[in-house]
């Protein structure tokens, strides 16, 4: 039985975020496979479900040749390149005068660069043993969703070998020898390397400058405690003794004395493991990122680095851990090294009382609606709500099907309780859950199956038995955009459990494989890995499955990121999970913390470089690369418009008046570079949505319009909701007034 019971915001019960969602198999209508098209290469058996969008994938994809950022610094295997021919791991540290910009685009005031990209293949220091060479292989294990141990061994089922734990953020890039002859390497060559005083008994300390001016830390911890005696044979090998056992670790010190006595201090110890805890009570989240540490110094502090969104988040605590010591990122500012075994953040301002209906950030309150706004939106509805819902969403596409009912929805809900036509309302629902029903039972154009090879939800359609295309859906099978495509079904599901609490019976269980597919939260449920899209370092998701990418992990649409964490916080309301809710609260405000110092930016940015914040947003942000364009073209509405839809509640959150309206002045307004006006099709619809975040009256009037063309709006979109969305901003005269949400628990 279902007991629905009206959610009161602001209540201070303490929340656990990450309570698992559910740890049963997904529902037997979806069934399993053992065929991925995409083998688990070098891959040693897991306990858990392996990460796909993680940025380590480059390890286990093509040639495994490609980079990982771990941020400040990239390694990748170097296979025989490079002036060292090494067949060890390169580290390179990137600093921004190396960055190769794209074209200046003189159409955009200010004139800002059109792309920027970091250079790859520099590999400034090189771990390696002598005996690795061609024969060499690259495995990796204890995959987690912010560390991987990375292994180089000389021949395959070697028991010598070099282990690198990988970490997000790490302060050191560290290597664990297993008898082997060290070499340390590098192909930008060797200036001079020095012994210098050992920080402490059994760490040994050497100094190397590159012939490119830049200084390296060396540290060498060996097993038996004896001085390793590392030799420099000529300008591109430091050599150390035979079968040798112990840790090397290097870093990038740009901080001179003051940084040595630093990195000296927190020599020898390491992290190969990160935890994650949040909480949420009322509108403040905490969450906490932790080590495990291993080495020879375990009481040492750690050091790793933060981000800028990290650090203006950071509470008093973690703050005062805080060094001078600070590297450039290749696409996220500088990264500030912080000497401490976790970090605390803290979100004081979660949008708790956000609901189905439009809504003012500044002050939470309800939403109203003049009688003639009423009118307007029953006009747009009569024709819309009546549409083919099963028709338009019957398509072999899970983004273009889920973007149909999530309208349809948006639809339904503007008409039941905005305008409040109950029946008119009631009578579309039944429609959109028979439509929705071709779906959660599995009898769409390619039916969803579980994936056992990597642990999760994807389309069948680039099975060899089906299209065998890998780029079919946008890469749904191979784990691209599910935060994109499962999104919308996600938030279409919140609407029709709100609206008929008895159809989460028989759903429930479907929708919420969705969720843990994308974003499970517990290590307890052994279906799927630990939140494979939201990437909790970072503050926003990577949409880049199990693709090879020479610019690693990358995302192209921040409002779609944005809109399934709304989708699941509305979901998670609807059926009653508190942790699922508050998880989606704390994803929202960080999300909105990480898109303005990232993605969406303003002329005060200070993150990005100072040449391409005119852009206004970055196009598609890589991890080695930012390009303001999309995967499908380059036109401004483009560009623009997919960090926009869909236009929902969310979007006031993490577009900003000042952002929308310095984005809207660039590109938008009349006389601008791409007058909304003169823009056709769907986009057009889009822009003038989102217009309603800053002139929502100017907004109403374009789709209240007698000469409105309905080929301006996108196959997700609807003059019903949008019209309800820009009155909802601002309308002077209440007529309707929308409540909170009802909060349904389970009986």
């Amino acid at each position: 039985m279902i007991k629905s019971q009206m959610l009161t915001p602001g209540i201070n019960a303490v929340v656990d975020v990450f309570q698992p969602v559910d740890t049963s198999p997904p529902p037997s209508q979806i069934t399993s496979r053992t065929d991925h098209p995409v083998p688990t290469l070098g891959i040693a058996p897991q306990k858990c479900p392996l990460s796909t969008n993680k940025f380590y994938a480059n390890l286990f994809l093509g040639n495994q040749g490609q980079g990982v950022w771990t941020h400040p610094y990239s390694v990748s295997w170097s296979r025989g390149s490079g002036n060292a021919r090494s067949w060890g791991m390169s580290i390179s540290h990137i600093d921004a005068y190396q960055r190769a910009n794209g074209p200046v685009n003189t159409t955009i005031p200010g004139s800002p660069v059109s792309y920027f990209i970091n250079p790859i293949g520099i590999q400034s220091v090189i771990l390696s043993a002598m005996e690795l060479g061609a024969s060499a292989v690259l495995t990796t294990d204890s995959h987690e969703a912010f560390s991987v141990n990375a292994n180089l061994q000389p021949q395959a089922g070697s028991r010598a070998k070099i282990k690198f734990p990988l970490l997000q953020g790490m302060g050191f890039v560290t290597a664990i020898y297993t008898n082997l002859q060290p070499a340390v390497q590098s192909s930008v060559f060797f200036r001079s390397v020095v012994t210098t005083a050992a920080p402490r008994a059994g760490i040994f300390k050497y100094k190397a400058t590159l012939e490119d001016g830049k200084e390296w830390l060396i540290y060498a911890a060996p097993s038996n405690g004896h001085d390793p005696a590392f030799n420099l044979i000529s300008n591109t090998l430091l050599q150390g003794p035979r079968e040798w056992s112990g840790i090397i670790q290097v870093a990038r010190n740009p901080a001179g004395a003051s940084g040595d006595v630093k990195f000296d201090g927190s020599a020898g110890v390491f992290a190969v493991a990160a935890n994650i805890t949040g909480s949420v009570s009322g509108t403040r989240g905490i969450y906490q990122l932790s080590w495990t540490k291993a080495g020879k110094s375990i009481d040492q502090p750690l050091l790793m680095f933060a981000l800028p969104h990290h650090l203006s988040s950071f509470d008093a605590t973690t703050t005062a851990a805080l060094t001078n010591i600070s590297l450039t990122t290749t696409v996220k500012g500088s990264a500030t090294a912080v000497i401490a075994d976790s970090w605390n953040m803290v979100e004081t301002t979660l949008p708790v009382d956000m609901g189905f209906s439009p809504w003012r950030a500044a002050t939470g309150t309800a939403p109203t609606y003049s009688r003639n706004a009423i009118s307007e939106i029953m006009n747009a509805a009569a024709s819309e709500v009546n549409q083919d819902i099963g028709a338009q969403s019957n398509l072999n596409s899970m983004y273009y099907a889920g973007k149909a009912l999530s309208k349809f929805a948006s639809i339904i809900f503007t008409v039941d309780k905005i305008a409040r036509d109950t029946n008119l309302g009631q009578q579309a629902l039944a429609r959109l859950k028979a439509a929705y029903a071709r779906f959660s039972t599995n009898k769409q154009i390619y039916p969803l199956v579980y994936d056992s090879v990597w642990g999760g939800i994807v389309s069948s359609a680039s099975y060899s038995d089906q299209t065998n295309d890998s780029g079919a859906d946008f890469g749904n099978t191979c784990y691209n955009d599910h935060h994109f495509h499962y999104g919308y079904f996600i938030y279409a599901a919140a609407i029709i459990g709100f609206l008929d609490p008895t159809w989460l019976v028989d759903n429930k269980h479907w929708v919420n494989t969705l969720v843990r597919d994308v974003a499970n939260p517990s290590l307890e449920d052994k279906y799927f890995p630990f939140s494979r899209s939201f990437d909790w370092f970072h503050g926003h998701s990577f949409a880049k499955g199990l693709f090879e990418s020479a610019d690693s992990k990358d995302q192209e649409s921040t409002s779609e990121d944005v809109m399934f964490a709304y989708g699941m916080k509305m979901w998670g309301q609807v059926i009653g999970d508190a942790s699922m809710e508050a998880r989606g609260n704390l994803m929202l405000s960080i999300l909105a913390r990480s898109l303005k110092h990232y993605f969406l930016l303003q002329s005060d940015n200070a993150v990005q470089p100072a040449n391409f914040i005119d852009n206004k947003v970055t196009g598609i942000l890589f991890e080695n690369k930012i390009d303001h364009t999309t995967y499908f073209g380059g036109n401004f509405e483009y560009v623009q418009g997919i960090h926009m839809l869909p236009l929902a509640p969310c979007s006031v959150l993490t577009r900003s008046v000042q952002f929308v309206t310095e984005e809207w002045n660039t590109y938008f307004a009349e006389g601008a570079v791409a007058a909304a006006s003169n823009v056709r099709g769907g986009w057009k619809g889009i822009l003038y949505a989102n217009l309603a975040l800053i002139d929502p009256q100017a907004s109403f009037n374009f789709f209240s319009a007698k000469d409105f063309d309905p080929s301006w709006l996108d196959g997700g979109a609807s003059r019903t909701w949008y019209l309800a969305f820009a009155a909802g901003k601002h309308d002077p005269e209440p007529v309707a007034i929308i409540r909170p949400v009802a909060k349904l628990t389970m009986e």
